[in-house]
């Protein structure tokens, strides 16, 4: 089994079955099957042969989704990027990947053409789309099925190349998880190129459910989303949980009752304020599911939402080992952590990624710059990033224990801490959106991270940002917030 026959499968039982609905319109998985077959002859054309690179840059549709199944059949790898992106990351992501093709909409190919010239070929994806026959290139399990870049620490992007193996091990136990029907709506509120939309698109294959795609300039327009939720009827949502706050913050999704649809959210990317989190679980009935992984690993873990979770005063943990992987923390020493210990979270196992492009295969277990503690019964609590780990004036502080706490402060919506200059000059910053129509004064909220927290920790400077700034993925981005306070990074520890 492989991923694109996933669809197969589905349009053999159910061709007239809805597949993908989006902005250009939707298809059936009949459809789905035939442009997939449709696209890959155009690929096949031009010279595409299994293990090539093929980036995809292109906006939401079924003609996407077709054109990454398309891929697929051919035995090659897909690379997509988002159809938002700079024309100069999209050349940097093909040469980098060394692409056999640039798959876009014919309006693109001039843009991008001017910028990679002759170091790929292109091909127009759009319609109409004429009939061709099946596509099935032999795969192995360890053949790379596609290639998802983010950001580097040095600037330039990093190819996670994933495999068959790895993606259906994730898919096959989301959908044991999930137990999706084939009358099941999944919305797709990530971009493809982020590692969440893997779960929005396979597993509802996998179902024979339908997959409902939204724009990105929806991504995080609050009332849109609202309405999306409801007028589309999705049962199995799926996002960072910025998406969901801001919903519930401007969108007015707490104002009317939960879809009777919704039977399940998922949330994952970042910890989810468990202020927030409390609103949500009392507007909705529906399973609430923490799932954590970097793209390197797609969910490793998942913690499905308790009503004694909700009385913590941070967020919820990231749980236990998920897709058959094994994981621990690993202390500075070597040693595994023992319960009530901390360290570093290490995984092992099916979903953990071939290697980085362009670099020697992943040896051995991954690391993922995460810090958990380890609680009772096995179960880890997210601490923060190695790398948001700082020192103030000789002091370890945590960014990630900062916000916490400030977010389980009535008057906050969300927060974000950075640390910036260097040396005695370090400051640590936090940056707040209140709740709305509350004012919550700096004194205050200073008072109560000295309640809660060591001398060392409590900001020296409080800043209210509504708002706060986000990456594409809807991440914060902190670079901005670094720039916003006036400083430089600071070392970390």
């Amino acid at each position: 089994m492989t991923l694109h026959h996933l669809v197969v499968d589905a349009a053999a039982r159910r061709p007239d079955a809805p597949a993908v609905s989006g902005p250009a319109g939707s298809v059936g998985y009949g459809e789905l099957d035939a442009m997939a077959d449709a696209i890959a002859a155009r690929l096949l054309r031009r010279g595409v042969r299994p293990g090539d690179r093929v980036v995809i840059w292109a906006g939401k549709s079924p003609a996407t989704v077709a054109a990454m199944q398309a891929v697929l059949r051919c035995g090659a790898v897909y690379v997509p990027v988002d159809g938002g992106s700079p024309v100069a990351r999209v050349a940097t992501i093909a040469r980098d990947c060394g692409a056999r093709l640039v798959v876009t909409a014919a309006a693109w190919i001039p843009r991008i053409s001017a910028e990679l010239g002759e170091e790929a070929g292109y091909q127009e994806l759009d319609g109409p789309y004429e009939p061709a026959p099946a596509a099935d290139a032999a795969v192995a399990p360890d053949d790379l099925a596609y290639i998802l870049y983010t950001s580097g620490s040095t600037g330039t992007p990093k190819g996670v190349c994933l495999t068959h193996r790895n993606a259906l091990a994730f898919v096959d136990w989301a959908y044991e998880l999930l137990a999706p029907g084939e009358d099941d709506r999944f919305a797709n509120h990530a971009p493809f190129g982020f590692d969440l939309s893997v779960l929005d698109l396979y597993v509802a294959f996998r179902a024979g459910a339908s997959v409902h795609l939204i724009p990105p300039e929806l991504s995080f327009a609050p009332a849109q989303l609202v309405e999306f939720l409801h007028q589309e009827r999705i049962s199995v949502w799926y996002s960072v949980p910025s998406a969901l706050a801001v919903m519930m913050r401007f969108g007015g999704l707490l104002d009317r009752p939960a879809p009777e649809s919704l039977h399940t959210v998922l949330f994952a990317g970042e910890p989810f304020p468990i202020a927030q989190l409390r609103d949500l679980a009392g507007w909705t009935g529906a399973r609430l599911l923490n799932l954590y992984g970097p793209t390197e690993t797609n969910v490793c873990t998942y913690h499905e939402v308790t009503g004694q979770d909700l009385g913590r005063d941070r967020p919820v943990p990231i749980g236990i080992a998920a897709a058959g992987d094994r994981v621990w923390a690993q202390q500075d020493d070597g040693g595994t952590a023992a319960a009530g210990e901390e360290g570093e979270l290490v995984v092992d196992g099916p979903t953990v990624m071939a290697g980085y492009w362009g670099h020697p295969p992943q040896a051995g277990p991954y690391r993922t710059g995460d810090l958990v503690r380890v609680l009772p019964g096995g179960a880890f609590d997210y601490l923060g990033r190695r790398d948001h780990m700082v020192k103030i004036r000789g002091h370890r502080v945590e960014l990630a224990e900062v916000e916490a706490v400030l977010e389980n402060h009535p008057d906050v919506e969300e927060a974000a801490a950075v640390a910036v200059d260097e040396g005695v000059d370090t400051r640590l910053v936090v940056f707040v959106a209140p709740q709305a129509g509350r004012e919550p004064g700096v004194l205050a909220l200073r008072r109560h991270l000295a309640q809660h927290l060591p001398r060392y920790m409590v900001a020296d400077e409080v800043r209210f940002l509504s708002p706060l700034p986000r990456n594409g993925n809807g991440k914060i981005d902190r670079r901005a917030l670094k720039t916003h306070a006036g400083g430089s990074a600071t070392n970390s520890a």
